[in-house]
């Protein structure tokens, strides 16, 4: 990658309204304010336009491990250049390493049991995944709305959950100091209990994205 671990997290603790999560195990951060609703409005109304049943890799044959939708989002569109450029802004990341911006909607009663966003070194689909761009490194995740009731996000091993919360960035990195996977990283999208949850995610590579 273009940047250290290092030197990405030392630019986000130094970002007016970061945050950084107290503990050795995992880089992680949240921006309560990072994105205005107006935009969180119109990257919502891009995700109902086009969403579909979201996929796993490695699939752990659980068919309702993940029961989300996803939204590929197009790099053109005027909402999504513009939550392109307060991401690249903030991590200071080259574009060139992104993947495409996704966005996901979640019902009640859907949810994204616990899973990591890197791609498991060995696994099944790790060379389908990885052979090109290599594995992720940085997740940065926007929440677009406020959530009635559930849809938080919990870190386990990291004894933290995160509400939903409209304009809320975390942010956090893959990867070890030693260029390892993070395990710690372990995320749940808990099921929403009331309303809609919606989310874009960003994601990051060891290399120049080629899709």
């Amino acid at each position: 990658m273009n940047q250290t671990s290092e030197s990405i997290a030392a630019r986000l603790s130094a970002h007016s309204g970061m945050q950084r999560l107290p503990s050795p195990k995992a880089e992680l951060f949240q921006h309560r304010r990072f994105a205005d609703p107006d935009l969180c409005a119109a990257l919502i109304a891009l995700i109902e336009q086009d969403r579909r049943p979201s996929t796993i890799a490695d699939d752990n044959g659980d068919p309702v491990f993940r029961t989300s939708e996803t939204c590929d989002l197009a790099a053109d569109l005027p909402a999504v250049r513009q939550i392109e450029a307060m991401i690249t802004a903030l991590s200071g990341i080259d574009p060139a390493f992104g993947e495409p911006l996704q966005g996901q909607r979640y019902d009640v009663g859907q949810e994204f049991k616990p899973h990591t966003d890197f791609f498991a070194p060995g696994g099944r689909d790790f060379q389908k995944f990885c052979a090109l761009s290599g594995n992720r490194t940085w997740t940065y995740m926007v929440y677009l709305n406020d959530v009635a009731a559930g849809g938080a996000t919990r870190f386990k091993l990291l004894d933290k959950t995160f509400q939903p919360e409209v304009g809320k960035l975390l942010c956090w990195n893959n990867r070890l100091s030693d260029g390892g996977v993070n395990h710690a990283t372990l995320h749940h999208g808990m099921k929403v209990r009331k309303g809609v949850k919606y989310v874009i995610t960003k994601w990051y590579r060891e290399k120049e994205w080629h899709g």
